[in-house]
């Protein structure tokens, strides 16, 4: 029978993803609309997105935050390009994402010296291999596969090369140790629920010094400049934006970022999005059509992008494929889940967000909904 109770929030999109749960269009009526972002007020509010920021994620006083254009793509396209070409790089990639900064390096910077390690959908590169003697570029969470790093033991303590990563789905949501990592991005949408085309750049002292000292050999456009006559341009980092923030946008951040104090912080978001994980691993665990693409076990296991693939029970990839997008669709027509498919370059199936916007309560009713869905797609076929 079609299930009864429903979830109060049928937002599962991995980007961009459900608001907070307090969340009120409200909290948008103090927005400085019409007003230059270059006043005063209008700096003191970026200011503050980037001091709640620092604060909330607990990073050290001596790292530089600030917003930049074209969401995390933008803040680690402007990593990419303004840092690297001092020495040889190892580009880690085991999913879309990580695919497309292995294009950037390759293909885009040119570099000579660079090595790609590589693993299909489901797996990690072998960590092991990575070369700290070279600078490194890599995402914490693989948005679009459902795989995550364990942790950041694998990175050396006495590296030479820079840590460069893109944590956009798992800042706010997994723990991030900030000794082991020299750069880091986000944007808005992802972890806060915010809104697209702003992205967070967090600078560590160690490619702050590689900033000052390494100046990279090709043109830089206006929007990937952190530097002037060698130093680096500090009102980035204090909210004099490269170009024009939506104020909007900016006032809808600090509703998410006080949320998130007023849940409790840190641990708090990352309790939430771990709960989320817990509700779908029992019912994968009970249930045998489905099953996590992630295949490393429980510490590689997204608590954010949950992809998950039809399990073959005679089944080729086409009908997993059309079964899970007639899954996709049926639930959508309820107004139950939306935006739940696998990412266009990712294996078939389906993709929920369990970040810390997200109420564990309403993936509960999520679980059951999908059992009728999937029963209907095949009684159907």
């Amino acid at each position: 029978m079609k299930p009864s109770v429903r979830p109060a929030r049928p937002y599962f999109s991995s980007g961009p993803c459900a608001k907070h749960p307090e969340w009120k269009l409200a909290d948008l009526a103090d927005a400085l609309v019409g007003r230059s972002h270059r006043a005063t007020e209008g700096k003191a509010r970026l200011k503050a997105v980037i001091d709640k920021t620092q604060a909330l994620l607990g990073l050290p006083e001596d790292w530089r935050v600030g917003i930049v254009p074209a969401s995390d793509t933008g803040a680690v396209e402007m990593a990419l390009w303004s840092l690297l070409g001092a020495r040889g790089v190892d580009v880690l990639a085991w999913e879309s994402f990580g695919k497309g900064w292995v294009t950037d390096v390759v293909k885009q910077l040119k570099l000579d010296d660079v090595r790609v390690l590589e693993a299909d959908y489901g797996e990690l590169p072998d960590l092991g291999e990575v070369d700290f003697g070279r600078d490194v570029v890599t995402v914490w969470n693989g948005t679009t596969s459902g795989v995550c790093l364990p942790d950041a033991d694998w990175i050396a303590d006495d590296r030479e090369g820079l840590v460069i990563c893109d944590a956009t789905s798992a800042v706010m949501a997994m723990p991030l140790d900030w000794s082991k990592i020299d750069v880091a991005t986000f944007s808005w949408q992802k972890v806060l629920g915010g809104e697209g085309a702003h992205g967070m750049l967090l600078l560590g002292p160690r490619a702050a010094e590689r900033l000052q000292s390494y100046t990279p050999p090709w043109p830089m456009p206006k929007i990937f400049r952190l530097t002037k006559g060698g130093e680096i341009i500090e009102g980035i980092f204090r909210g004099e934006t490269i170009n024009t923030p939506s104020m909007i946008c900016v006032e809808d951040a600090l509703s998410a970022l006080d949320w998130a104090e007023r849940s409790g912080g840190l641990e708090a978001l990352i309790g939430r999005s771990r709960a989320n994980l817990a509700v779908i691993e029992a019912w994968v665990e009970k249930t045998q059509w489905i099953d996590f693409l992630a295949l490393g076990g429980a510490g590689e296991r997204s608590s954010t992008s949950i992809c998950l693939t039809l399990v073959p029970s005679g089944l080729s990839v086409e009908d997993q494929a059309s079964t899970a997008k007639a899954m996709v669709k049926l639930l959508a027509d309820e107004s139950v889940a939306y935006d739940i498919g696998s990412y266009r370059d990712a294996p078939p199936g389906l993709r929920i967000w369990g970040g810390a916007t997200v109420d564990s309560a309403d993936l509960q009713a999520l679980t059951v909904w999908l059992d009728w869905a999937y029963a209907e797609v095949t009684k159907a076929a």
